[in-house]
């Protein structure tokens, strides 16, 4: 009878043992997040047009399976600065969105400031699409704080997002699924945020790219660790 009974809990484990095999935990050392997808995801180089027209460096990892859709797009905001010293140089007189002489919280050429707009402008850029809002809302994952959006899309299949930032790097994930599909919520609240190392990092409180990723505050400790994340300017593995 006992063997009867682990034989049927055994049948009963094997879906969710085949569904659990299809999907893998990825790691990027070089962006520095591992994640779950299903499968082995594309890697792809891009370039990503910021609210005031820097043109930074990207990369997008995609995975499909069954007509659902995953992807997670980083996008390096590290050369802005540089990016901004350079548009001051040939700015024109009495234009004040690239003037040289901004304040610190600006920074050359505004680059600054249109570093601490990139969740906004990328959750904008979300809400552009053909779409139905459904929900929006502050929220972060592995206390890196950001964005939650939910759309219906024009042909009815959903779309859950988060963009949020770390040390200079902007991350926008997304999962589609089909109408009638159950969310894609656990895509995304599977995000973890690693070292050059490939070691876990999970913050004590919230970490913010605009205070702590710019250099404000120094980050905030780590779980198991003692003191702050990393230095003053949020740099990983850069």
């Amino acid at each position: 009878m006992r063997v009867r009974a682990l034989a049927f809990a055994l049948l009963l484990s094997l879906p969710a043992l085949a569904f659990a095999q299809e999907w893998e935990e990825y790691t990027s050392l070089q962006d520095g997040f591992r994640l779950n997808f299903p499968g082995q995801p594309k890697v792809s180089d891009i370039t990503w047009t910021s609210q005031l027209n820097y043109v930074l460096p990207g990369r997008v990892y995609s995975a499909e399976k069954n007509g659902e859709k995953y992807s997670l797009t980083v996008v390096d905001y590290s050369s802005i600065t540089q990016q901004g010293i350079e548009r001051a140089k040939s700015c024109p007189p009495g234009n004040a969105n690239c003037r040289g002489n901004a304040p610190e919280a600006l920074g050359a050429g505004y680059a600054r400031h249109d570093e601490r707009g990139a969740i906004v402008f990328a959750t904008f850029k979300l809400l552009q699409r053909d779409a139905k809002l459904n929900y929006m809302t502050y929220e972060w994952q592995d206390l890196v704080e950001g964005h939650i959006v939910q759309l219906t899309n024009a042909d009815r299949s959903r779309t859950f997002a988060w963009i949020g930032m770390r040390a200079h790097k902007l991350y926008i994930l997304e999962g589609t699924v089909p109408e009638g599909r159950p969310e894609p919520g656990l895509f995304q609240q599977s995000m973890q945020w690693v070292d050059k190392n490939g070691n876990g990092v999970r913050y004590q409180s919230i970490y913010s790219n605009s205070f702590h990723g710019m250099g404000l505050y120094p980050e905030p400790a780590i779980v198991g660790g003692g003191g702050g994340g990393g230095d003053a300017t949020g740099q990983i593995g850069r």
